[in-house]
């Protein structure tokens, strides 16, 4: 049998780190993650996925990470129930984290959050009134990437340059 679950997206609001009673840590946080098409209004829709992290990991995770923070999480999916104080049944699926990677670098999530940080729905982009988003987690805004602005829906390469030549410096480096 096969659960992988592999996700990119940006966290919706700041990992809630917690311990169990024997003192393990566990963190939970959402990775809101666009769909690869647009609805019918020409707009880009995410799913907000729950996902859970354990020990040493969920540390980190907490101490690295914040709202807007790009992030890739490698985990399995998991169900669960409980029932609630109502005496209902409440069913939960999540993703169990196994290890996670930090898609940007320091500067570049600080920006984001700077740009991002009034969204009041908490999520990867911009969100109006009905859920939806109203730009794309890579490329931004229309207005700041010109095939959306032209109606382009595809995603533009950010690598391609017309040949010149590209300067990165030491803090955009994953290692």
């Amino acid at each position: 049998m096969i659960n992988r679950a592999v996700l990119v997206g940006r966290l919706t609001r700041d990992p809630d780190l917690r311990y169990t009673g024997s003192g393990v840590a566990v963190g939970t946080f959402t990775v809101a993650v666009n769909r690869q098409f647009t609805n019918q209004q020409g707009e880009r829709e995410a799913d907000f996925i729950n996902c859970v992290i354990w020990r040493k990991a969920a540390e980190n995770f907490a101490n690295f990470t914040h709202k807007g923070s790009l992030v890739g999480v490698d985990g399995r999916i998991q169900t669960r129930s409980y029932e609630n104080q109502q005496g209902n049944r409440v069913y939960v699926t999540e993703i169990v984290v196994d290890s996670f990677s930090l898609l940007e670098s320091r500067s570049q999530s600080e920006r984001y959050q700077q740009q991002h940080g009034n969204d009041t729905q908490g999520s990867a982009s911009s969100q109006n009134g009905s859920g939806t988003s109203n730009d794309n987690l890579f490329g931004g805004p229309a207005k700041n990437n010109p095939a959306k602005a032209q109606g382009n829906n595809n995603d533009v390469d950010p690598f391609a340059d017309n040949g010149k030549q590209i300067d990165i410096s030491d803090d955009d480096l994953p290692f």
